[in-house]
């Protein structure tokens, strides 16, 4: 059964409770308002591409597809959902491809698990997601957390990944050593460190509309911010119930499991080498992601790899420049089509 997709109305005041995570009750509908009247929002945007729901392990997800052709699976990362990809969508279906966005589990109209959020797990929903789609193979692209689960799944399913795509995402390995070593980036993942407490996050990423959410965007983007249905459309997501718990449970696992024998088992793990096609895509002016830190991904890669550095773009380069990253990312699927 499809999943109450109604925002919620925060209600920040001091006897207000905390989420109550996966499995908590809806709450009444929020209402927007457009030239006077009221509109319901939706997870499930129109548009000339199709939504449906398919299963994959152990799971629902949701996907909108458009086009023929070889499979793109392209995979959002925080805190947008499966609108970020709206102008690939077309381009690529418009270039013979079969283009499908995918929410991730505990993001959009995906299942809220209640457990599931480590890279392993979220890495084989997106190879169970290709095959469930029918597919042998897909062209895989993933932006910030989605970037990193694409490089998990290329090293978990090589023969799944046709070649790979990473936007704003350092090699988990990579990433690991620049939180363990490299005070600038640990600075510039205060956010994550903010996840780590209980409760108070999630509150705190629903209050007052989302407005936390809304500042993150205009923070973490260059010169060419994002459009204002865009910013309103993820502040409306992430007040999905549940959402602000499952979306952050990851960033979580990334720091506390770095002590653990699983953190670490993880990270042996990856030092696999990627036989995928990759071209690595950054902005210059990311200040979530820092370019030095993404920089070196071609280590682990046994295979061309391409990076490029994009000046003047923030966190989101396939939403601030999304003509130029496009047309990269058209370019790099149609060199290894084969």
């Amino acid at each position: 059964m499809p999943l109450d997709q109604t925002p919620v109305t925060a209600q920040p005041s001091a006897d207000s409770g905390p989420d109550s995570g996966p499995g908590s009750g809806p709450e009444p509908a929020a209402e927007r308002h457009s030239g006077g009247a009221a509109e319901a929002w939706s997870i499930r945007q129109p548009g000339p591409w199709t939504h449906r729901d398919l299963a994959a392990n152990g799971a629902r997800f949701h996907i909108t597809e458009l086009g023929s052709g070889p499979l793109v699976l392209l995979v959002h990362g925080w805190p947008e959902y499966w609108w970020a990809w709206r102008h690939q969508l077309t381009a690529l279906a418009a270039a013979g491809y079969r283009a499908v966005a995918l929410d991730l589990r505990g993001i959009g109209g995906s299942d809220r698990t209640p457990r599931g959020y480590d890279p392993g797990n979220l890495a084989l929903d997106i190879t169970g997601v290709i095959r469930s789609l029918g597919e042998r193979r897909a062209h895989l692209v993933g932006h910030a957390s989605g970037g990193t689960l694409a490089w998990v799944a290329a090293v978990m399913r090589p023969s799944v990944i046709q070649s790979l795509t990473v936007v704003s995402a350092a090699h988990p390995r990579d990433l690991r050593r620049a939180l363990l070593t490299d005070r600038k980036q640990v600075a510039a993942f205060d956010h994550v460190l903010g996840f780590q407490r209980p409760w108070i996050p999630e509150r705190r990423l629903v209050a007052d509309d989302a407005a936390l959410v809304g500042r993150y965007l205009d923070e973490w983007t260059g010169p060419d911010k994002l459009d204002e249905a865009a910013v309103h459309a993820y502040r409306q997501a992430i007040q999905i119930p549940s959402t602000a718990h499952c979306s952050i449970e990851p960033y979580r696992w990334l720091l506390r499991s770095m002590a653990r024998p699983d953190g670490i088992q993880f990270a042996r793990r990856m030092k696999k080498p990627i036989t995928a096609p990759t071209l690595h895509v950054q902005g210059a002016s990311d200040p979530v992601l820092l370019s030095h830190t993404a920089l070196g991904g071609g280590e682990y890669v046994a295979a061309p790899y391409r990076w490029r550095l994009m000046p003047g773009v923030g966190h989101f380069p396939h939403e601030e420049a999304p003509e130029e990253f496009t047309a990269e990312l058209l370019d790099w699927v149609g060199r290894h089509k084969e």
